[in-house]
Order: C-alpha cells, then structure tokens, then sequence
C-alpha cells in the first residue's frame, strides 16, 4: 500500500472514473431499459431505464466524490 497508494497515476484515476461514471450508468440504463422493451412488447421502459440510468450515475458521482474529498 505505500508507494503505489501515493502515485499520481492511481490518483488520476480516480479522477478518470469520475468522467466515466455518469455515462456509464446511463447509457445501461437505457440499454438494460431498451432490452426489456423488446422482450415485453413495451415502449417506455427504455425511457424509465434511461431515468434510472442517470439518476444512479448521479448518486455514484457524488458518493465518490465524497469519498475522496474525506480521504485527502
């Protein structure tokens, strides 16, 4: 834990995950949502995934930045 934890590139990672996250969680969302549309015969349940999808990126957004403003 002690040389690797303090590198910057551990450290620009997290700042990577950060820019992917919302995407992410979007973009299954509404694929998860498309999915279930086809295999139900539905229409709006793409747009309910997609919701979903954002709203889940959001709350994983702001958890970690959270967790790495507490950690330094």
């Amino acid at each position: 834990p002690g040389p690797l934890r303090d590198s910057s590139l551990v450290a620009g990672m997290k700042y990577v995950h950060i820019g992917f996250i919302l995407p992410a969680a979007t973009i299954g969302g509404w694929a998860i949502g498309a999915l279930l549309d086809g295999w139900l015969h539905t229409k709006k349940l793409g747009l309910a995934g997609l919701g979903l999808g954002i709203v889940a990126g959001f709350y994983e957004l702001i958890r970690t930045v959270i967790k790495m403003s507490k950690e330094g």
